[in-house]
């Protein structure tokens, strides 16, 4: 046997009749390379297999009119029969689908090894909510306000779902890119999704608000910790859970009118796209622990729920979106970091680089920066906020955890059931994997949230194995990134019927060469691929 190269293109997206011009491109370039290393004496692995569950599928599905079970057979039967046609030269006995039994029962295997290990979790997070598709969106299948697929528009609402925390990985999935032997553009782009930045989180004291608590601490996060001295207002998010406690009677209806409107626009129309800045003050202060000035608390949708805690504080003089908030609301400006080539701390435009601290000193809390070099200072206030209590140094990152629920039919049903509508789900025993979809005459989208499996009335009532107590089946399905996540472990060890791979094949083809793929997918399936790898819970599965 020579020496092993495993060459691989991306999975085919089943969602259209046929190949279009576009894949042959990719498939030609492997089938060349795949058939010189042979000629050289390499033992070639050049597989092909059909990523078919999730929404392409689906919606070709509802748009022709035909149950998607059919439509993929049917596809991939004539992709299969264009692709042999074409003569490329696949080992088409290690051929798979996604979408089969003996395949899934493998992705939720991996799927409970996450649950078992607290890496899979339900909370009640805002969403990506496409009316149009009836489901929800990861962040990574938005663009530009809209839909990946179909281009629909989304829209944010609360809902409980399933996540996987790709976040408590950050650190090791940006390390590890470079490590790795990818195109350059390709690591970039990983490393500003999961955008690590380091800074200070620290506590501004409600002075007055609805709370009948005695004491309130709105938690911020920024990347400046030099510039507390020139904090004259703090925003939160519309989804913020303080929020409605800091309200004052005046202002109720016009905060809440506000967050309903906020609640109808993405998050990229929220921040990237918003020319204009809005927002609603709350009618409430809080005390800024630097110099214990009143700053007013004002709701933005030019904050996000999901990103730090929620909550900034705004520095007009040194920030430009806080600077055109500023200005149109008449809020105070004040300058606290001096250019080096300045001799003034006066500007008509805000500077956001750094400086020398200037207006930040205040003998009643202990801190004085003033003459400091940015970096030096915001040492000193990150020190000064530990040993204060009022805060403490903190690192970020923009990558948010992994939203893994589909409100959809065609996809691989979650191994969970509940014995009541708000306890924690109980993992199904391994020994019933596969759990199959049922068969579904009416699979098209509620466009209420509500999953087309709930109609599924014979499949979801169940009971529990270990107590014999009814139960339900979780009815979200997985998004169409799962099955994809780990093919390319199982086209070493398609057959295998005990493991997702044997260890000696894992070993002995293990890594993949070449793979061949768009730069579309650098956030979604190359991260997501890289997230389970890392996991382990799919290493040396027999």
């Amino acid at each position: 046997m020579g020496e092993k190269g495993l060459w691989q293109q991306m999975d085919s997206w089943i969602n259209g009749a046929g190949l279009h011009v576009g894949h042959p491109l990719g498939y030609t370039a492997t089938d060349i390379l795949a058939r010189f290393k042979r000629m050289q004496g390499f033992n070639v692995l050049h597989p092909m297999g059909w990523d078919a569950f999730g929404l392409p599928a689906e919606q070709y599905a509802i748009d022709t009119g035909t149950h998607p079970k059919i439509t993929t057979l049917r596809n991939i039967s004539r992709f299969r029969s264009q692709l042999k046609s074409l003569g490329f030269s696949y080992d088409w006995d290690r051929e798979i689908s996604t979408t089969e039994p003996d395949y899934y029962k493998w992705t939720q295997w991996i799927f409970l090894q996450l649950l078992k290990r607290g890496l899979a979790y339900q909370a009640e997070v805002p969403v990506n909510w496409c009316p149009a598709l009836g489901t929800v969106l990861a962040n990574e299948e938005v663009i530009d306000g809209v839909s990946e697929r179909g281009g629909h528009p989304v829209i944010r609402k609360p809902m409980r779902q399933w996540m996987l925390r790709i976040t408590a990985y950050a650190d090791r999935l940006l390390e590890d890119l470079d490590d790795l032997d990818w195109p350059e553009s390709i690591k970039e782009m990983q490393r500003n999704w999961i955008g690590r930045s380091e800074g200070a989180e620290l506590d501004f004291v409600v002075i007055n608000g609805n709370s009948q608590e005695e004491e309130k601490r709105i938690t911020v996060y920024t990347t400046r910790p030099d510039t507390i001295f020139g904090a004259t207002y703090l925003v939160l998010a519309p989804e913020h859970p303080f929020l409605s406690s800091l309200v004052s009677e005046a202002q109720s209806k016009h905060v809440e009118e506000y967050r309903e409107h906020a609640f109808r626009k993405s998050d990229l129309e929220r921040t990237e796209l918003q020319k204009e800045k809005t927002g609603v003050f709350t009618g409430c202060y809080a005390k800024n622990p630097a110099n214990g000035q009143a700053v007013p608390i004002w709701v933005a949708d030019y904050v996000l729920g999901s990103y730090g805690t929620g909550a900034i504080m705004a520095v007009p003089a040194h920030d430009t979106r806080d600077f055109e908030f500023a200005m149109k609301y008449t809020i105070p400006i004040s300058w606290v970091v001096r250019p080096d080539d300045s001799d003034c701390g006066n500007f008509e435009k805000p500077y956001s680089g750094e400086g020398s601290m200037i207006n930040s000193s205040y003998s009643e809390s202990g801190l004085d920066i003033n003459g400091l070099p940015s970096k030096e200072a915001a040492s000193r206030v990150i020190q000064w906020l530990e040993k204060s209590g009022n805060g403490k140094k903190k690192v970020n990152y923009k990558l948010r955890d992994w939203l893994f629920a589909r409100q959809r039919y065609w996809g691989e049903p979650i191994p969970v059931i509940f014995l009541d509508d708000k306890g924690e789900g109980i993992p199904v025993p391994e020994t019933e994997l596969p759990l199959t979809l049922p068969e579904l005459d009416d699979f098209t989208p509620t466009g209420t949230g509500e999953p087309p499996l709930a109609k599924a009335d014979s499949w979801v009532i169940t009971k529990d194995p270990l107590s014999g107590k009814p139960a339900r089946r979780e009815t979200n399905t997985m998004p169409q990134w799962a099955g994809s996540c780990w093919y390319y472990l199982r086209f070493m060890d398609p057959k295998n019927s005990s493991a997702l791979v044997d260890k000696a094949q894992e070993q002995y083809w293990g890594p993949v060469d070449v793979y061949v793929g768009g730069a579309e997918h650098a956030v979604l399936h190359l991260l997501y691929a890289r997230f389970w790898h890392k996991c382990r819970c799919c290493q040396h599965c027999s």
